[in-house]
């Protein structure tokens, strides 16, 4: 191919991680090498309107404050895309047209990470960096990916379900199934990620609370047991059909009583990230080899985190996440790094992964044999 890609950043959304999905974007955008790469940012504001913007999202160093899709006078409101044989447009509102290339979707949380846009890509025919539906959808919801852990033989921590009108109808009955994990929990939306709605249970006077504070973001929450004295370790993982795994990184929050919102993204000395982690080398081999495990098990493409906890030599894997964090300080970027594949190789990987899965999946037959036109010899 001659001449530069055109790549459209997608970025914002409707979820309660609008603003991280705004920093990762800019750290994306900044990283992109202007020869090669010509950058169309398309943001999303909470309310769900689509903008055409006139340039990258200001990071909070920029402006005091936590950034946010609210477009000025110079964006144009009103994007579509469309794709039709070997054309892939951006079209605007006013109806012109921009021709593109791949979707890089920096989108975190619902409306985002879990398949619905990823939906709209398939049916306009656009590549695009990351899991397809199937992977994100299953790589949102902490309960189904669970499930599918287990069924291929990865260890996980225990954990319960609880849906909101369960929850309502019946809080002692709920209740009593989460006291019996065992002290403290944690509570969380199934289908939200950054540590947003999430909650330390110390003691069954902390559950309403805690459990509310989850049903604000979902309608179902995932409770799992609070191991204590765990390491939480995080690989990353790259690929199409032979994905591969980075070195691992340790999470060591500092000031905080664990990894929550705060100190991910409000507190600079919130947490220590150690690169490469100090781990053994059968310890590290084995996180890597359930890392991919797990990445195949969700049906992921292109990239993922997988998060575990250590107990002296015993692994749990936690949760995937299908489009980790891309600030210039996320886990996933610097355990590439580690890795010997810097920040923006990592990005002009992803986006020939998207190519190459599109090229590969546009290869199949559509229409069933039987209703196939006859030829005219």
């Amino acid at each position: 191919m001659t001449g530069r890609r055109r790549i459209v950043v997608l970025f914002g959304g409707r979820s309660a991680e609008h603003e991280i999905s705004c920093i990762s974007a800019r750290s994306v955008m900044d990283s992109l090498d202007p020869d090669r790469f010509e950058v169309v940012p398309v943001g999303i504001t909470k309310e769900g309107a689509w903008h055409l913007m006139p340039g990258p999202p200001a990071l909070p160093s920029e402006t005091g404050r936590m950034p946010e899709v609210a477009p000025g006078a110079a964006a144009r409101t009103g994007v579509a895309l469309a794709g039709e044989g070997s054309s892939r447009e951006l079209v605007a509102a006013d109806g012109t047209r921009a021709r593109i290339d791949v979707v890089l979707p920096v989108l975190h949380g619902p409306m985002g990470e879990d398949g619905a846009v990823q939906g709209m890509f398939e049916l306009a025919d656009v590549p695009y960096v990351g899991a397809g539906v199937l992977g994100s959808a299953i790589g949102m919801d902490k309960a189904i990916q669970k499930v599918l852990f287990t069924a291929a033989g990865l260890p996980v921590g225990p954990w319960e379900v609880v849906r909101e009108p369960a929850w309502l109808e019946d809080p002692e009955g709920v209740s009593a199934r989460i006291a019996a994990l065992g002290y403290p929990v944690f509570t969380k939306p199934a289908t939200l990620g950054s540590s947003v709605g999430i909650s330390k249970v110390h003691d069954a006077t902390e559950l309403d609370t805690a459990i509310g504070e989850a049903f604000r973001f979902a309608r179902k929450a995932v409770v799992e047991h609070g191991f204590e004295g765990v390491r939480e370790i995080e690989c990353a993982v790259l690929g199409n059909d032979d994905p591969v795994a980075s070195v691992c990184g340790e999470i060591v929050p500092t000031g905080h009583e664990f990894y929550d919102y705060a100190s991910k993204y409000l507190d600079d000395e919130g947490a220590r990230l150690e690169i490469p982690a100090d781990l053994g080398s059968d310890v590290q081999a084995r996180v890597q080899r359930m890392a991919v495990t797990a990445f195949r098990a969700v049906e992921c493409s292109g990239m993922a985190r997988v998060d575990f906890f250590l107990r002296g030599d015993e692994l749990f894997v936690n949760e995937i996440n299908t489009i980790p964090g891309f600030t210039s300080i996320s886990m996933y970027p610097k355990l590439w790094e580690a890795s010997g594949l810097a920040y923006a190789d990592l990005i002009e990987r992803l986006i020939e992964l998207a190519i190459e899965r599109h090229d590969a999946e546009r290869g199949k037959q559509t229409i069933a044999p039987e209703l196939e036109a006859p030829s005219s010899g």
